[in-house]
């Protein structure tokens, strides 16, 4: 997959795990119920206002009873325990230096929210990514966009951790023990040697498991994506700290993650994608995958996932792994006012107070505040080690992270895709003022354009009947070919859906290349060439259930284009094949490719 070059220029210094706020915040926020408040901020609530005692650096210069509101972008791992405890700062209408702040706080990858914030597409006061590598990362790229001057400060008390989880490898218990789990430690050479047997789990006397099926993040969008691939050139450099360059660009690094990547069945934004695959439809789906140790605590509590077929533990490779930190920082943006600077504080330390960090290990995170104990579920009940990770990992300058995803792109797996476009007569009729075959049209060449030399690309068009405008094969050498096609093809006919689907997965089943396999396909209307039902065609697809190796199925990723699309049926082909669903509509469709082509 391809992605904007050289977004991270600049050489941070290396950045360690952020300071615990235990450290850092000596004064728990304490509010009290304003006695007498303004008639203008009763107006305005009809509840009590509360005023926050002022931390040390809340220094006040005037005051108002205006609101404020403050947006703030988070990484949706902790999307749960946010919506709690957001929901029970805004309902004590606390005030800083103003109004009674309300917080707006929406979930989304962080390597989405920090290209969108430097594209200018978004504008949070606040930001909350994954893990404090970002924190570097956006800092490079916006000094070199605004002469130096960095988008986080980069003080002491600036950024802090407001809760964590260790980056694991979950792994169900019965192949973690034929590993030598818990007694062997288990990393990411492991993995290599697992990656690249071709005996598979038979190796090690479990060929019931099928081979071995891997799965991570992509590294561009996803945090625990970007962390496993870092780790990964750690670990075949034997280092813990100090990677550099050359580690990175030595034949023996680009080999060895060559080796883990191989196993790969595809990849994608969410981590909650993978766990929701993987915990969903057992061990013939995924063998691992690189996620959070709070996705473990929450798959073992029986909640989410009732039916879990074998409990999950969380490995804490060998050679050593990351935090995931949470930071909070403040952004020194000019859209972000003295007003909003001083509610922001105020809100991060209500976050970071002891109600709030207990809170937090409910949802399987470990508090930030680390002279509060750990409890359940964060216990080994729930397949976690309170103990562990032993070692942890440096994160390395934004310099070589730009080089390890450069390279990474090498070195990923690459795809086989179909793409398939319903060119059905009702294609012409606009949306918005946009005709949607155009809208279309655009969104094919999007994602043609992010596909790498190396991998295999078709596409086929049907309405009354199904063409294939080219096959599957290396994309490189006919990639302006394809432009064209894409350039010439025009709507007319009807809808025959269903039989292009099934024809292009069984065409794909029977490619003998290793690639990650999938179709993409997208409709504005209902099949009406009847002569497969919605159920029929799922049955095709879908693997058996004594499918050992369900994961390295054929992908199907639909896309419901506009209010006359059988959303329901594409929903149901998409889970079945292991893929998703997608709403279209001629204004957003290149952002749905450019979101699918994230699993590649």
């Amino acid at each position: 997959m391809l992605y904007k070059k050289n977004r991270y220029v600049q050489t941070m210094h290396p950045t360690t795990r952020l300071t615990s706020v235990s450290s850092i915040f000596y004064l728990a926020v304490v509010m009290a119920l304003l006695a007498a408040c303004s008639d203008q901020s009763a107006q305005q609530s009809n509840k009590p206002v509360q005023q926050a005692t002022p931390t040390p650096s809340l220094v006040c210069s005037a005051h108002s009873s205006t609101p404020v509101t403050l947006t703030m972008y988070y990484g949706s791992e902790k999307q749960e325990w946010i919506d709690d405890v957001v929901a029970d700062f805004n309902s004590r209408h606390i005030a800083a230096c103003d109004g009674p702040i309300t917080v707006k706080a929406l979930p989304i990858g962080s390597g989405a929210s920090m290209q969108q914030i430097l594209d200018g597409k978004i504008q949070p006061d606040i930001w909350s990514p994954a893990g404090g590598v970002w924190i570097s990362l956006i800092n490079a790229a916006w000094q070199q966009q605004h002469s130096g001057k960095p988008l986080i400060g980069t003080g002491a008390t600036d950024v802090v951790s407001l809760v964590t989880s260790p980056v694991v490898i979950a792994m169900w218990k019965p192949e973690a023990e034929a590993l030598g789990w818990p007694q062997k430690p288990i990393g990411w050479k492991t993995i290599d040697d697992l990656s690249t047997n071709p005996q598979g789990w038979a190796a090690y006397g479990h060929p019931e498991f099928g081979d071995f099926k891997f799965g991570h993040t992509h590294p561009a969008y996803s945090n625990s994506g970007l962390d496993a691939v870092i780790a990964e050139n750690y670990a075949a450099t034997n280092k813990q700290h100090g990677l550099t360059l050359a580690d990175v660009t030595n034949a023996h690094t680009q080999d060895f993650v060559a080796n883990v990547e191989s196993s790969v069945i595809h990849y994608g934004e969410s981590t909650g994608f993978f766990a929701d695959k993987m915990f969903g439809n057992g061990p013939n789906y995924l063998s691992a995958a690189v996620m959070y140790e709070s996705l473990v605590v929450e798959a073992n509590d029986g909640k989410k996932y009732p039916h879990l077929k074998y409990p999950v533990v969380a490995i804490y490779p060998s050679e050593g792994t990351f935090y995931s930190d949470h930071p909070f920082a403040i952004l020194q943006a000019n859209w972000v006012t003295v007003a909003k600077k001083a509610a922001a504080q105020v809100f991060r330390d209500f976050l970071l107070a002891p109600d709030q960090q207990r809170k937090a290990m409910l949802y399987g995170f470990r508090p930030a505040d680390l002279h509060i104990s750990l409890t359940a579920p964060l216990d080994k009940n729930h397949g976690i080690d309170p103990n562990q990770p032993q070692a942890t990992l440096q994160v390395p300058s934004a310099e070589v992270v730009n080089a390890i995803e450069a390279s990474w792109n090498q070195q990923r797996r690459k795809v086989d895709v179909m793409l398939i476009l319903d060119r059905s007569g009702s294609m012409n009729d606009p949306v918005g003022g946009v005709s949607k075959i155009v809208a279309a049209k655009q969104g094919l060449a999007e994602f043609v354009n992010l596909l790498g030399d190396s991998d295999g690309l078709g596409l086929t068009i049907f309405s009354d009947n199904a063409d294939i405008l080219t096959p599957v094969t290396a994309l490189g050498a006919k990639r302006q070919d394809v432009l064209n096609k894409i350039n010439d093809i025009i709507a007319q006919g009807n809808t025959r859906l269903f039989n292009t689907i099934a024809e292009q997965v069984k065409s794909l089943q029977a490619m003998p290349s290793k690639h990650i396999k999938a179709v993409v396909v997208l409709t504005d209307g209902q099949d009406n060439y009847n002569l497969l039902t919605v159920d029929q065609l799922v049955s095709q697809i879908v693997p058996s259930s004594d499918d050992k190796n369900a994961g390295e199925g054929v992908k199907v990723f639909t896309i419901a284009y506009g209010n006359d699309a059988d959303a329901a049926a594409l929903t149901k082909i998409a889970n079945a094949a292991g893929g998703q669903e997608y709403p279209g509509n001629p204004q957003n469709i290149r952002e749905v490719y450019q979101q699918i082509s994230q699993f590649f």
